[in-house]
């Protein structure tokens, strides 16, 4: 279906920009939206944000206290399995609990619908002792082409809307789905009989939501259709000025709503550079090996000038005959001539079973590169989740980074902390499921002009 014919008929968006109203109110509520993040790609529509992985109490607390209106917490939980996933956010929930009435939780998770829902929802419900409240799920993503209709989620791709559950994310091996109908999805995900209601597009741009979210009934789950911010803006006012807990579960654009940022044009070259000179050329890892990175790597390679490419080979990773010292020696040697480095696994033939071990004995070797480099990238790109936030916490020790803003749309660049191998890098994650087979090459050309 085209995009045109799926929109058509709808009744028009409201004409006003909502989001300065949004924002002011958050501001005069005084109360921070803490954001739990599931992986490290949620940042993708702020800017001048917090973000915490270290996620112990007293940290969290003394973030909250500093009253910042966006806190995000990094909890990656979308690499744990259920128990873990339960243990964090039971733990969260009961660090969080004594804040309630001064803060917004928002459960951040993907717009393709992978990740632990409603495990994640129903234990902060649990944990924070709000049984009754309802959970509005929200997964429309403007960057990345997923919106909500008919209470049905869609992909869009150029002028193509595909139903989410003919893409490849519903064949996740981790979070599997069959069903793009949400009320269908829902009831797959979940072992309890659900009361799903919903937001319907007419609702939200003719209708009266205060009283819609007010009258939602107890312990239901409400589907929030949406196919523009101004769509999500009308919602957040409302959220804002009623009296009533809910438990949210969304994707990153619903955060851009709810704090009332506006959106802003992607980072210009003069505010990518290293904090002082750096001759040494960028490091680009690049983790999952799925088609659309294979695409983007290809692109990379084809149309980027002054690139050393470094080809790590799976089977010697897992059989521990790789040489760390020799591909260490290959990087530093290529970034002090000034080469950007693109590090990247050979083709991955394995068995669904043993993935996890097996990504996971690649992600150590990363991490083992990263931390045995005696000089300074000038900038590092990581994609993949999982990688992504590997590099960060396991090789780099970031335990807080500032949101620099976006290289493009959708990516975002973190500066990293005082506390971490490169104090102050900019530091870009790349999320597996975003953009063009060009966007990794637009992404690195901008540090190119910005050198």
């Amino acid at each position: 279906m085209t995009l045109n014919e799926l929109l058509a008929g709808l009744p028009p968006e409201i004409s006003d920009d909502l989001t300065p109203e949004i924002h002011n109110f958050l501001i005069e509520s005084k109360k921070t939206i803490v954001v739990l993040d599931d992986e490290p790609s949620g940042t993708q529509t702020l800017f001048d944000v917090p973000v915490i992985t270290d996620l112990t109490p007293t940290t969290i607390k003394d973030a909250i206290d500093e009253a910042p209106p966006v806190l995000f917490l990094l909890t990656n939980s979308r690499s744990l399995n259920e128990e873990q996933t339960t243990e964090l956010h039971q733990n969260l929930g009961e660090t969080l609990k004594e804040f309630q009435d001064d803060i917004i939780i928002i459960s951040r998770s993907d717009s393709s619908l992978r990740g632990h829902f409603p495990l994640e929802t129903n234990t902060l419900r649990k944990a924070l002792e709000i049984p009754e409240a309802p959970i509005l799920f929200i997964p429309f993503f403007a960057d990345g082409g997923c919106l909500t209709l008919n209470d049905t989620h869609y992909i869009v791709e150029g002028d193509n809307a595909t139903p989410v559950h003919l893409t490849s994310f519903a064949k996740d091996n981790a979070f599997p789905f069959s069903h793009s109908y949400l009320p269908d999805y829902l009831a797959e995900k979940s072992q309890d009989l659900l009361d799903i209601q919903s937001l319907s597009l007419s609702d939200l741009r003719t209708g009266d939501i205060p009283t819609k979210l007010a009258e939602l009934p107890d312990r239901s789950t409400c589907i929030v259709n949406a196919t523009s911010l101004k769509d999500l803006n009308v919602l957040s006012l409302a959220l804002l000025k009623i009296d009533r807990r809910f438990i949210i579960r969304s994707a990153s654009s619903f955060v851009q709503s709810l704090a009332g940022i506006p959106s802003r044009p992607p980072l210009e070259p003069w505010q990518l550079q290293d904090l002082e000179p750096n001759p040494n050329g960028g490091l680009i890892i690049i983790g999952p090996d799925t088609s659309k990175t294979n695409r983007q790597l290809n692109h990379l390679l084809k149309n980027t000038p002054a690139l050393t490419a470094i080809k790590l080979s799976v089977p010697d990773i897992i059989n521990s005959t790789f040489n760390l010292k020799s591909t260490i020696s290959d990087v530093q040697t290529a970034m002090t001539s000034g080469q950007n480095v693109v590090l990247f696994t050979s083709c991955r033939n394995f068995h669904e079973e043993d993935d996890l071990t097996i990504t996971r004995s690649i992600s150590k070797a990363l991490i083992d590169i990263v931390q045995g480099m005696r000089i300074r990238p000038s900038f590092l790109v990581a994609e993949g989740a999982i990688t992504s936030f590997a590099i960060a916490i396991d090789a780099l020790g970031v335990k807080q980074a500032q949101v620099l803003g976006q290289i493009i749309p959708g990516v975002p660049v973190w500066t990293i902390g005082n506390e971490t191998l490169h104090p102050g890098l900019a530091y870009v994650i790349f999320p597996s499921n975003l953009a063009g087979a060009d966007a990794l090459t637009l992404a690195v050309e901008k540090f190119a002009t910005a050198i």
